[in-house]
């Protein structure tokens, strides 16, 4: 359905922008297949409607004349619609061949490059690449989790959606019911903000977590978006972070580079394993949970207690 309704617009902003003089809704009607399928006068009435706001809303400029017989005829004149040129400095243009390249990996690859082709074919300066010339360094976000490109259409699109999330203490996923309000790349992770109709608070979703197909439902959000979403932020402090406090662990030898990155102290006891000083702070047990029977607590006790607890909530699940 939305690949018919796209056809339906593009055919209807084609006869729009094509035309010298107003066409009537007669004219259009016997020129687009779609409007002749239409059961009835009514219902090519709401359908054309509809297709002219969301042109309208598109950016289109449509034209409603009244000719001398009192009829009523629509245009989109080209030179209302037609952008002003596009003028980018050397600076400018490095930003979005960097752009285009950090985009690579993602399914935005083909449009990313085809825009820039386009911007170049236009007069864009050719700006010289440092990661290409001087650097075997390339700049790229990983995006392989399947969730990525639904829930990146519909944060823009404002949708609601519902998936089954797995959370680090749990071996069963759960379904979710999420406003979904952006997306960001932390640490080499995708993550998503939202409001949780479920909780009825802010939530922050690793997108590697989430399991099965991400459904997109119907109707408005019932949560007021922020202004600025502070997913970074959020995600540091679940992880730690911004720790004031330290713990003591056991990592068992040659196992947890995430968190021996993250060591103030690494000392090998040589059974095995290696005993490390790391920030502690919100969200760490969570964290040292994923690892399983690669790590022991030490201390603090409370970090401790945390980290069985959520081992057994596994057990049970």
């Amino acid at each position: 359905m939305a690949i018919a309704k796209a056809e339906r617009l593009m055919n209807l902003a084609l006869c729009l922008l094509g035309t010298r003089r107003p066409l009537s809704k007669r004219e259009l009607r016997g020129s687009i297949e779609a409007y002749l399928e239409a059961g009835s006068d009514d219902s090519f009435n709401r359908m054309f409607e509809r297709d002219k706001d969301d042109l309208r809303e598109l950016g289109l400029v449509i034209e409603t004349v009244e000719n001398l017989d009192g009829d009523t005829g629509y245009l989109a004149r080209r030179d209302s619609n037609r952008l002003p040129p596009i003028t980018l400095d050397a600076e400018e243009a490095a930003a979005l061949g960097l752009a285009a390249k950090v985009w690579q990996q993602a399914r935005l690859a083909g449009a990313a490059s085809g825009a820039l082709q386009k911007l170049r074919a236009a007069g864009m300066p050719e700006a010289e690449d440092a990661y290409e010339v001087h650097s075997a360094l390339e700049p790229r976000i990983p995006v392989h989790e399947a969730a990525f490109e639904p829930l990146m259409l519909a944060c823009r699109d404002r949708r609601p959606v519902t998936f089954d999330y797995r959370k680090a203490n749990s071996a069963a996923p759960v379904q979710r019911q999420v406003e979904p309000w952006t997306l960001e790349c932390w640490r080499g992770h995708w993550y998503l903000a939202g409001w949780d109709r479920g909780r009825g608070a802010e939530r922050v979703f690793r997108l590697s977590r989430i399991t099965g197909t991400v459904r997109s439902r119907a109707g408005a959000f019932t949560a007021e978006v922020p202004d600025v979403v502070t997913v970074r932020e959020t995600v540091e402090s679940w992880a730690g972070e911004t720790a004031t406090r330290t713990a003591r662990i056991r990592l068992r030898a040659g196992s947890g580079y995430p968190l021996r990155s993250r060591a103030i102290s690494v000392h090998e006891r040589g059974d095995g394993w290696d005993e490390l000083e790391i920030p502690y702070g919100h969200g760490l047990d969570a964290w040292l949970v994923e690892f399983g029977p690669d790590v022991v607590v030490e201390e603090p006790a409370d970090l401790r207690a945390d980290v069985v607890d959520r081992l057994r909530a596994v057990a049970k699940d």
